[in-house]
């Protein structure tokens, strides 16, 4: 794994999820701020996961392939569903479903990269 992607992908959806919080406490709706932060975290996603595949085809570490692809595409689709839940709903609650699913992604993150460093 690269590690400095994936503590950038942490790092910016930690930041995401806090802005989300603070939407949700004033009772706003998400703005195109946290979209924008949420578009880059995940095409870091996506570089990841084709660093990922392509690290784990190539190495003979005791890596488990299905649950670090797993993962991987778990991570992916996290963001995605998020957001449009964020965008579906009108109220705080909308910023609160993205808050919970950008603190997601870095627990994928850290079990990734427990999987990847044993």
């Amino acid at each position: 794994m690269f590690a400095p992607l994936t503590w950038a992908i942490v790092a910016l959806s930690l930041a995401a999820a806090v802005y989300s919080v603070v939407l949700a406490a004033r009772n706003k709706r998400i703005d195109w701020t946290v979209l924008g932060v949420l578009g880059v975290v995940e095409l870091g996603l996506i570089a990841q996961l084709i660093v990922g595949i392509v690290q784990l085809s190539g190495t003979d570490r005791d890596v488990s392939g299905p649950f670090f692809i797993g993962y991987l595409i778990g991570a992916l689709i996290v963001l995605p569903i998020g957001a449009f839940w964020a965008l579906a709903e009108a109220s705080r609650w909308g910023a609160g479903a993205l808050a919970i699913a950008c603190v997601v992604i870095p627990i994928l993150e850290l079990r990734m990269h427990d999987l990847w460093t044993v």
